[in-house]
């Protein structure tokens, strides 16, 4: 196998992710209409019952999205360095913390690095022609009228100049800072907008501090290795692998996994890239395919090399679609209870997706050769896929999907056995 840039923290790579988009999970107002949403609430918290809800799942690592003090979504940053009001405050999040301590849950953060929210000060300084213009690429019109750089066109996200040390140094202060209260990763959000060269400035210094910090950045299409090589980050978000795998199920096209895969080994040569089957940006799998197909996504997501992150509530067959509109995001960022409901109580189909969820992690942990893993067909056909998925010394899985008559897999372990996967 060839290592290339390969992180140097294996053990991050077998962590199994739950992801949680914190704004939704705890109800918490988006889009707030007057101060009085934005008062103090320690919701945060209550995300602490639910640590033994995913540690049963079989998840060792939660992934929150954004937590920091935002205007709206989160996405919009005013203060890196204290909790949003709307989820608690620094007393929260260090409660929460010791809790994913005690049960060894290492926790990342969502980094969104790439631009702020128009309310952040430096922003409104810089704006108004004060100090901090070097932070942001401000242009003004012969009349002394402002613009700035916009993330994808949105007046309500200003990037930032990432060219400018006092940002670099910026970054890097909040890293330290979320790092030195127990964290142990980062999501990088829109790193495929960051120019490469910014993370080199940025993240030998973080780790000369927390060496052994893993960075994830979240890059759509583009040449992964290259994105790998030229920033340092540990991990990608395998876009191509998560739509393939649900384009495949979809239109009982095999073929296009099977080319999906052969790339994916070719990325695991380099470094070993984020897997999903959903996040908070997308149409939940089992509205894209159907619950009995999002079973064979769940399988192919962990029979395959990778980190493997599960978004909440995928694991109990949540349907919800993405629309592009404003508040399209919020059908995929559902509220969840203060405490997840007794496994008795749920429905035939929850039960049967998180069984499951839960036994396809633990193939996974007892298998963490898996994270490392390369595959190869041994059957392509349109409808019906075989194949394997060998370690570094040998160890081998194969898996067999089928569409007819109704969806279903066996996957056979290197010990002989065998998991038979259908929701019927």
């Amino acid at each position: 196998m060839v290592n290339g840039n390969r992180s140097k923290n294996a053990s991050m790579e077998t962590i199994i992710w739950w992801h949680v988009y914190p704004l939704g999970f705890l109800g918490a107002p988006i889009r707030p209409r007057s101060a009085s949403q934005r008062v103090l609430t320690h919701r945060l918290r209550r995300l602490i019952p639910w640590l033994d809800y995913m540690s049963d799942l079989g998840a060792t690592g939660l992934f929150l999205g954004p937590i920091f003090d935002s205007q709206t979504h989160g996405y919009d940053t005013i203060d890196y360095f204290s909790i949003d009001p709307r989820l608690g405050d620094l007393n929260d999040f260090d409660d929460l913390m010791r809790a994913c301590r005690e049960r060894g849950i290492t926790v990342m953060l969502d980094g969104v690095f790439n631009h702020v929210g128009t309310g952040f000060p430096a922003f409104r300084n810089a704006l108004a022609g004060l100090d901090d213009q070097d932070m942001f690429t401000i242009r003004r019109s012969d009349q002394g009228n402002p613009d700035y750089a916009k993330f994808e066109g949105h007046a309500s996200l200003p990037e930032l100049n990432h060219d400018s040390p006092r940002v670099a140094q910026l970054v890097r202060d909040v890293m330290e800072f979320w790092l030195a209260k127990g964290i142990g990763a980062w999501r990088l959000d829109a790193a495929y907008t960051t120019q490469t060269h910014f993370w080199q400035h940025v993240l030998p210094e973080v780790r000369t501090q927390f060496p052994k910090v893993w960075f994830m950045g979240e890059v759509i299409q583009a040449d992964y290795p290259t994105v790998i090589r030229e920033s340092g980050f540990d991990s990608l978000t395998q876009y191509e692998l998560w739509k393939a795998i649900w384009s495949s199920l979809k239109d009982g096209n095999f073929f296009e996994l099977d080319w999906c895969l052969q790339r994916h080994d070719g990325f695991m040569d380099v470094f070993t890239p984020q897997t999903f089957i959903g996040n908070h940006d997308v149409t939940r799998i089992a509205s894209q395919v159907g619950i009995d197909k999002a079973a064979l996504a769940c399988v192919v997501q962990f029979s395959v090399g990778g980190v493997p992150s599960i978004y909440y509530g995928d694991e109990l067959g949540m349907t919800g679609v993405k629309e592009d509109r404003p508040g399209g995001d919020d059908a995929v960022r559902p509220a969840f209870p203060a405490k997840p409901q007794p496994f008795n109580e749920l429905s035939e189909s929850q039960s049967r997706i998180f069984g499951i969820y839960r036994s396809l992690i633990e193939m996974r942990k007892a298998n963490p050769w898996l994270a490392q893993a390369r595959t190869k067909s041994t059957l392509l056909e349109n409808r019906r896929y075989m194949y394997e998925s060998t370690g570094e010394h040998g160890e081998t899985l194969s898996v067999d999907l089928q569409l007819d008559p109704h969806p279903h897999a066996e996957v056979h372990l290197p010990d002989g056995s065998v998991l038979s996967i259908a929701m019927e």
